[in-house]
């Protein structure tokens, strides 16, 4: 009977852990870009960071956040499929913004818990 028990809990467990990986995943193929040297004159850089969905459901980013308003990030706000990708667009307004700069977006979707970080950096001459 305990060995009947055992059998019946491990069987239990094994399948509770198969459901838990189940889900959306997010990956970024980078997590950081760095401008170089931008002239405040020219105006605003932009770099697209690419997102993919690793996981077997829908990955959907629900809110993408940078850390200061110089900064403006645009989204793929369709679901991604899974092995899909999407796209986040970071663009830097450089302007009375001299010197080196490094700003830190936020990606916050079904796929990771918490918020997935990316970067930008660079010098504004």
């Amino acid at each position: 009977m305990k060995q009947i028990i055992f059998v019946f809990m491990v069987i239990l467990l094994a399948t509770g852990s198969a459901l838990a990986q189940e889900g959306a995943s997010i990956i970024v193929t980078e997590s950081s870009f760095d401008f170089g040297d931008i002239k405040e004159a020219e105006g605003d850089v932009t770099h697209t960071f690419t997102i993919k969905n690793e996981g077997d459901m829908p990955l959907v980013v629900t809110r993408v956040i940078a850390s200061c308003g110089c900064t403006s990030p645009d989204w793929t706000k369709e679901p991604i499929a899974p092995g899909k990708t999407g796209e986040v667009k970071v663009t830097f307004n450089p302007k009375n913004r001299p010197g080196p700069f490094a700003k830190t977006v936020s990606i916050y979707s079904n796929g990771k818990r918490g918020s997935y970080a990316i970067t930008i950096r660079g010098n504004v001459i």
